[in-house]
């Protein structure tokens, strides 16, 4: 006779991993990249990151594009260069940060971290987005 797992009660489904493994495989694997881009510097050819798929079809620059230089640039310690690579992504990093140590933290606490984001935030950052692609298309 085979052995069952037992189900979880009505209403409540079962987590098969921890709250905090997500934001701690998000840890490692940007340790992973981080140290891999460590050696590599974008800014020169040669090298086998990825190009933007949207620069690549359009021939325009993306919001996100200049991410790995600016990443690049700030691991070494140059925010000047970093600034020229990306000012939006830039200024946006500290959020994102602030966001991925709150998942961090209620997830080593044993709940589960989703932010809510209200319409006109969403809308907010969608507008910011595509008024920063044709900013840096056009200047």
């Amino acid at each position: 006779m085979a052995d069952t797992v037992p189900s979880a009660p009505p209403g409540r489904r079962r987590r098969p991993w921890p709250p905090a493994a997500a934001p701690l495989a998000v840890l490692v694997a940007g340790a992973a990249g981080a140290g891999y881009l460590w050696g590599t510097d974008p800014h020169e050819g040669g090298h086998p990151l990825p190009q933007c798929p949207f620069r690549f079809v359009t021939g325009l620059l993306c919001p996100a594009c200049g991410a790995t230089r600016m990443v690049y640039d700030l691991m070494h310690g140059h925010l000047a260069a970093a600034w020229l690579d990306n000012r939006a992504l830039l200024l946006a990093a500290p959020f994102a940060l602030a966001l991925w140590a709150r998942w961090t933290v209620e997830g080593l606490r044993g709940r589960s971290y989703r932010p809510a984001i209200a319409p006109w935030g969403q809308a907010l950052i969608l507008l910011t987005a595509v008024a920063w692609t044709v900013v840096r298309n056009v200047v």
